[in-house]
């Protein structure tokens, strides 16, 4: 990843340049954790960019919010900077229609991502599909008192009782952890759903807040968390997803499930958000 972006000093574009989109291959992550073959999940990556604009033919500009929903089957992830590089090129393009507009952005995205992305474009005005959801949760996480802290996450930090199968949502606001490329911290909201041998609550909260010093790309955090609880638990239901604050104008929620299939959908967005 030495020619990645992120990290580096870079000029913002004054023309349309689809090739400032950066892909990386997501298998070069997940043989890191043992993923080499067929996903031990379905799920997708959605992106909310807030800061998109364009010229209509007239030369006024169109300011729009758009909701990009990237399969997790693509064979790449685009990286975020390159995504906020190229959304800026965008400025001074000149569009006839917001549907020509959609689909240039939609090919240009299929073509890096190597599969079919999903972009739905929202006017910047509250609307009933815009506003901030309160999270639906059993348990909250971040009222727990634990001690013993590490920063650097293991999945033998879990502890599970066997014993017992309970059925429980997540909910944890303390997550942190680190772009792999620059290091700056990315702050995100963590919800997971399960049905299976028990959790201990303090046991996950311990694993959570192990991350803070974790260098992970977003999308690789949730498989990772994804794929130790698989592998300490073996629950029979499983959901994970991390809702991040924004970065440039954008923000990714990636969501992983046991389901063998996932449909793509537009994940909420909470107040931190």
């Amino acid at each position: 990843m030495i020619e990645i972006p992120l990290g580096k000093q870079t000029d913002y574009p004054e023309q349309y340049s689809p090739a400032l989109l950066y892909r990386v291959n997501r298998s070069i992550n997940r043989k890191l954790i043992g993923i080499t073959d067929k996903l031990p999940f379905s799920g997708f990556d959605h992106w909310r960019a807030y800061e998109l604009s364009w010229l209509d033919s007239r030369g006024m500009p169109v300011v729009k919010m758009a909701d990009i929903l990237v399969p997790c089957d693509s064979e790449f992830l685009i990286e975020s900077k390159s995504m906020k590089l190229y959304f800026n090129s965008l400025n001074q393009h000149r569009f006839d229609s917001d549907e020509q507009a959609i689909h240039t952005i939609r090919n240009d995205l299929d073509q890096v991502a190597g599969a079919v992305v999903e972009i739905v474009l929202n006017d910047c005005v509250w609307s009933r599909d815009a506003q901030i959801s309160s999270p639906q949760f059993t348990v909250l996480l971040d009222t727990l008192l634990i001690d013993n802290l590490v920063y650097d996450p293991a999945c033998n930090l879990l502890e599970v009782d066997f014993a017992s199968s309970v059925e429980e949502v997540f909910f944890c606001n303390l997550f942190r952890s680190r772009c792999p490329i620059t290091a700056q911290p990315d702050w995100g909201s963590v919800i997971i759903r399960y049905h299976g041998p028990a959790i201990d609550h303090k046991s996950l909260l311990r694993y959570i807040i192990s991350y803070r010093q974790h260098s992970g790309f977003h999308e690789n955090c949730v498989e990772q968390i994804f794929t130790d609880i698989c592998n300490v638990c073996s629950p029979a239901v499983l959901d994970v997803s991390i809702n991040f604050l924004r970065r440039g104008g954008i923000e990714i929620n990636p969501f992983r499930t046991l389901a063998a299939q996932s449909e793509m959908r537009v994940l909420p967005r909470f107040l931190r958000q």
